[in-house]
């Protein structure tokens, strides 16, 4: 005899009984059936499966998750995931021995080229090709240390807009008394570290290399090139593969020299990202506003809406002057690197010109990452202002050199400022009157500096000040010893011989 198959609705209800209990099980089945929701439709909301016994295990795994005390481990262990399968979506090719020569060989060889470009030495780091899964690995834990302090403010946002005497009491019997706060405190920053993992995924499947963004992703000096993604670059473009590859291969380069050789600049742009993390606040009335917005009922819209940035952000006065400090740093390091590897190519690649325009246009128009990183984070990875950066590193190097151009790296107070790039033309004027305006009050300080100490040697030649001498005149030593004829009375009010003074009952001699 033929055993049946439970039915979904058995399955489900077993399912509940494991994670809630025979009581607040069916009170549970009863909701969903009251609401007219099919349990199979209630698991697509998120993408979760629809088979009862698949749902029961990621149930399970989701109560360990909302239980679990690690500090968000869990969470970033979850997002890594994540961004591995997005990384994974259209398919993430091993890298080939061809590849993965190929990708050393221009590696090598543009480092050989910088060194006639830029006086800042090779990066010394290991060269690298990469799959997009293993680009997300290598880069998530600097993307956590970007999103974690956002995640932790947007999980307190919804811990306190949410209460159990908002809920339905269908859903606080199924809570069974747990604190809803911490619950969806825990789940809010489980969402928020789920769509950094997507987007980190999304920008695996776009990137050529470590440095992309513009931001020190690697967390050690590396050279790193994903072929799959030169690959599918090169295929739209008219120029050939192999100048392709060498033209991003020392854009990678460029980028491992300065942030091997520039030892504030990782700290001066992940700080930057560090301040206004700390001072980050959540718009609740624009969240509340966003998911009044929402029609359960529609799928696709609560879909949207969750992964859209329902997270709105409001910036405090210390925000925006980082946003400001980090857009300007990062237009610097791109009109740098794109500055260094034109002067680099020049000789060697007939089409650097239009792959130089096409990076440009590529870098305008963004990208689905670049567009979620705005929106979950609020910040531009894309330097807006690279041109004109470029523009100022071209002037430096044709009117000074490139020594004194990559000396401007040398500490952050002399780097270009966001002043220098709305005005590249005049930065050398601007910073040759500094310079002047600095000389003439080192030479006016040195001058009263020598004034002082001119007085102090001829007050040193009088040996201790003035006072009556012995013969009446006015040269005393620093204790201010009286002799004969002097004013002053000792200790019971008499004088030297010939002096006068009062005794202590007031009586002259």
């Amino acid at each position: 005899m033929t055993e049946q198959t439970p039915s979904g609705r058995d399955e489900w209800r077993r399912m509940l009984e494991q994670m809630l209990g025979p009581e607040a099980a069916e009170e549970a089945m009863r909701a969903l059936e009251a609401s007219g929701v099919d349990p199979e439709q209630f698991a697509s909301v998120a993408g979760m499966p629809q088979n009862p016994q698949q749902m029961a295990a990621a149930m399970s795994q989701m109560r360990q998750i909302l239980s679990a005390d690690d500090g968000g481990a869990s969470d970033w262990r979850i997002a890594h995931d994540v961004a591995r399968q997005a990384a994974h979506t259209g398919g993430d090719p091993s890298v080939s021995a061809a590849d993965a020569a190929k990708a050393r060989s221009v590696l090598s060889v543009a480092d050989l080229w910088l060194d006639a470009a830029t006086d800042l030495p090779p990066s010394g780091g290991q060269q690298i090709a990469a799959s997009r899964a293993e680009w997300v690995e290598r880069t998530l834990p600097t993307w956590r240390a970007v999103a974690e302090p956002i995640a932790t403010s947007v999980a307190d946002a919804l811990a306190t807009m949410m209460s159990v005497d908002e809920l339905p009491e269908e859903a606080t019997a199924m809570l069974g008394g747990v604190d809803i706060g911490a619950m969806m405190r825990r789940l809010g920053a489980l969402s928020f570290a789920m769509q950094v993992g997507q987007a980190a995924g999304t920008l695996a499947r776009e990137v050529f290399g470590g440095t992309d963004t513009g931001l020190p992703l690697l967390p050690e000096p590396s050279l790193l090139l994903v072929p799959a993604n030169l690959h599918e670059f090169a295929a739209d473009l008219d120029a050939p593969e192999d100048e392709v590859w060498h033209f991003l291969a020392v854009r990678e380069a460029a980028h491992a020299r300065l942030f091997a050789h520039v030892p504030w600049l990782r700290g001066h742009l992940l700080g930057a990202v560090e301040q206004y993390a700390r001072g980050i606040e959540i718009d609740l009335a624009h969240l509340e506003e966003s998911v009044r917005s929402i029609d359960p009922t529609d799928m696709d819209q609560l879909r949207s809406a969750l992964s859209g940035g329902i997270f709105s952000t409001q910036h405090t006065p210390s925000q925006e002057q980082a946003l400001s400090r980090l857009e300007t740093a990062l237009a610097l390091v791109e009109g740098w690197v794109e500055e260094v590897t034109a002067n680099a190519v020049a000789p060697h690649l007939p089409h650097h010109v239009p792959l130089r325009e096409m990076l440009r246009r590529r870098r305008a128009a963004g990208g689905p990452a670049e567009d979620t990183f705005h929106t979950l984070v609020g910040l531009e990875l894309r330097p807006r202002r690279a041109r004109d950066a470029a523009s100022l590193w071209a002037l430096v190097a044709r009117e000074k050199g490139q020594d004194v151009r990559d000396a401007l790296w040398s500490h952050p107070d002399v780097i270009p400022t966001a002043a220098d790039l709305d005005e590249p033309a005049g930065f050398l004027d601007r910073r040759a009157f500094a310079a002047q305006v600095d000389q003439d009050v080192d030479a006016a300080l040195a001058a009263l500096l020598d004034g002082e100490l001119g007085y102090e040697a001829g007050a040193a030649e009088n040996d201790g000040g003035t006072g009556v001498g012995p013969d009446g005149g006015t040269a005393a030593g620093p204790d201010r010893v009286e002799n004969d004829g002097g004013t002053q009375g000792g200790p019971d009010g008499t004088t030297g011989d010939g002096g006068s003074g009062d005794g202590p009952d007031g009586d002259r001699d």
